[in-house]
């Protein structure tokens, strides 16, 4: 009631600057002020002043809340960004482990393989060493053998044309007899 009293006092009533009588049904404003005083009753009597607070709170706290989660989501994101920057500066850290410890295998395979050509020229040139040893006694081989062949057909004319066949034939049973005694 308090209410309604401070509220007509605080209201503007331009019917009493008029003069008439203001509580008359005829007079429009005194009958809009009366249904607007209804109105504003029956506003409070359902409680629609408090219904509205509540309505507004109940935004304010639904508005609070999101605010709450939108944070929590934002702390989260920036968890999640921290987390995949450090992954990601491990991968990186991972990686150049990965592009050092592959540039230290390729120079010891690289070292390995010059190693490996070393070996491999060294024993080639044994190789042709030896081909040209081999090479060199066989051909000293079949020189001396000519030269035996050409000495013993020399001496053989020699001994043709200085022994008579009588000598001839016994050189020949004493080659032969030599070759029998060296052979049992």
């Amino acid at each position: 009631m308090k209410k309604l009293i401070a509220l007509l006092a605080l209201t503007p009533v331009p019917a009493f600057a008029a003069g008439d009588v203001f509580f008359s049904l005829r007079n429009t404003d005194f009958v809009v002020l009366i249904a607007f005083l209804l109105f504003i009753g029956v506003l409070l009597y359902f409680k629609v002043p408090g219904l509205l607070m509540g309505m507004l709170d109940k935004r304010a706290e639904t508005i609070k809340a999101e605010l709450d989660e939108a944070k929590a989501l934002r702390e989260e994101a920036q968890t999640i960004l921290a987390s995949y920057e450090r992954k990601q500066k491990e991968v990186a850290e991972q990686a150049e482990r990965i592009v050092e410890t592959a540039k230290k295998d390729a120079e010891a395979a690289a070292a390995q393989a010059k190693e490996d050509l070393k070996t491999s020229i060294a024993r080639r040139l044994a190789a042709a060493e030896d081909q040209i040893a081999s090479a060199e006694a066989a051909a000293v081989k079949s020189i001396r053998d000519r030269a035996i062949s050409v000495a013993i057909a020399a001496a053989g004319d020699v001994v043709s044309a200085k022994t008579t066949a009588k000598d001839q034939g016994s050189l020949i049973d004493e080659a032969i007899d030599q070759v029998a005694s060296k052979l049992h």
